[in-house]
């Protein structure tokens, strides 16, 4: 990959992974809870949101391995479930309002390279597609019911409530062991489900932008 491309994936992997986040804090703040932005943390400013390993240094390793893919994550926007107006669906909104936007980008990006291909600069088209390609990427990654991907609660609010109680356990094992599990699930990703998963996103690709990934 060239470096300028490479560079220019990786920023825009941060930016939208920040914007992920702050959609949620806002999702929240809608619903009552404030604690996103009383933390600062509804900003589109990078530095409250850059997670060292998960914004910068796997996708930077992923690019420069030419590893065919590029994931990462920023710091989780805090919230108070328990401040939530709607305690039924609260969560689920939250959580969805960040794969939510990553899909409304990568629409908009798409139908400009769907629509506009053939009067748009080439470089631009190339750009643009990195921001769906990444975009639906996000989305569909969290999207994955795996605790505490945003999947899970999702998952969850349509669950009896003991049958949401033990699957959001899940979570606590997932904290407890923290960095050690989340490599380990990216091992797992990368070796197991990236040929099913690239494949759906490579579709939703085509079916937006009438056109295959670079």
């Amino acid at each position: 990959m060239d470096p300028s491309i490479a560079i220019f994936a990786i920023l825009i992997l941060i930016l939208s992974v920040i914007v992920h986040e702050v959609s949620h804090g806002y999702a929240a703040e809608m619903l009552g809870d404030p604690t996103a932005r009383l933390a600062g943390r509804l900003t589109l400013n990078p530095l409250p949101h850059i997670d060292p390993i998960g914004s910068v240094l796997l996708p930077a390793i992923l690019v420069l391995s030419s590893a065919g893919f590029i994931i990462g994550w920023a710091k989780p926007v805090p919230y108070n479930p328990y401040n939530l107006r709607n305690q039924r669906w609260g969560e689920a909104i939250v959580a969805g309002a960040g794969p939510g936007v990553n899909i409304l980008i990568a629409l908009v990006f798409g139908l400009l390279i769907r629509f506009g291909a053939g009067a748009l600069p080439p470089m631009f088209v190339e750009l643009a597609g990195f921001v769906v390609f990444i975009n639906i990427l996000l989305a569909f990654f969290n999207l994955i019911p795996i605790p505490p991907l945003d999947g899970s609660k999702v998952v969850s609010a349509f669950l009896p409530y003991h049958l949401a109680q033990r699957y959001m356990s899940i979570q606590d094992f997932m904290a407890r062991y923290g960095l050690i599990v989340s490599f380990l699930f990216i091992f797992l990703f990368i070796s197991v489900l990236w040929q099913p998963f690239s494949a759906l996103v490579n579709w939703v690709f085509s079916l937006i932008t009438g056109m295959t990934f670079f």
